[in-house]
């Protein structure tokens, strides 16, 4: 996969000052989107194991009112989940009308853990890049704009952010002995996701240089202020009957 990982054309001061003012305008701008309730938005976060995902919604929300966006992680299906096709667990958490949703990793994990793991068979997997496709497209045909994020982190930055799990106690709690594991799969993981950047791409992806923080969440809250101001939003009209006819 040969996308950056670090821009090293990028000032960090003067990003991260852009960063903030980008970050306000985003929180106004969902306020808005609250209020009018004709669009919504789905921000969908994929990347290898510390990639930074949660980190990034947290920034990225800095500024946003909780009452109009949720967060949705999604993880290991559960027995119930797997009893459901695979759209099942996450088309119910698709937003309504007027708020942002964020997944946490998404869909796209029931292609990309059972393609490396080797969990279903190759003809189960192969028809879900289709399914996804048609999902992505209904979700946008119904007021929903989708944008996709992979948040590219190279093997040497990812090794260190695991490494401090075990060392620094404030993030013990993020270590999981599995992810070790999975880093052995690097390259593996890495091409599933190349094949998925390429083929479920009927709402194209973004991909993010994800080794320093700054310039991630410059990237991604760049694109999501950009899709936020295209949808030439306005203030719904006052609706009354008792001050009907009234100047103000």
């Amino acid at each position: 996969m040969n996308y950056k990982t670090h821009d090293p054309d990028l000032n960090k001061k003067e990003t991260k000052d852009v960063t903030k003012q980008i970050l306000k305008q985003i929180g106004e701008f969902q306020y808005l989107m609250h209020a009018e309730e004709k669009h919504s938005l789905l921000i969908i976060l994929q990347g290898l194991d510390a990639s930074g995902k949660d980190g990034l919604t947290r920034g990225l929300l800095k500024y946003c009112n909780p009452v109009g966006y949720s967060i949705k992680s999604f993880k290991k299906p559960t027995p119930e989940e797997y009893t459901h096709d695979f759209l099942w667990r996450v088309h119910k958490h698709s937003p309504a009308k007027g708020t942002i949703q964020v997944f946490i990793r998404s869909h796209y994990e029931d292609i990309l853990v059972p393609t490396v793991e080797k969990i279903f068979p190759e003809e189960t997997i192969e028809a879900r890049y289709e399914l996804i496709n048609h999902f992505e497209k209904l979700l946008e045909h119904n007021g929903t704009k989708v944008l996709k994020f992979f948040l590219n982190v190279s093997p040497e930055v990812q090794k260190k952010r695991l490494k401090e799990r075990i060392e620094l106690e404030r993030k013990f709690w993020k270590h999981n002995d599995g992810d070790w594991e999975t880093r052995k799969k690097f390259d593996a993981y890495l091409g599933v996701y190349e094949k998925i950047i390429t083929r479920c791409n009927t709402i194209p992806w973004q991909v993010v240089p994800a080794d320093t923080n700054w310039q991630k969440l410059y990237f991604v809250a760049k694109t999501v202020l950009e899709t936020l101001t295209n949808l030439n939003m306005k203030w719904p009209p006052l609706e009354t009957e008792l001050f009907k006819g009234k100047k103000s």
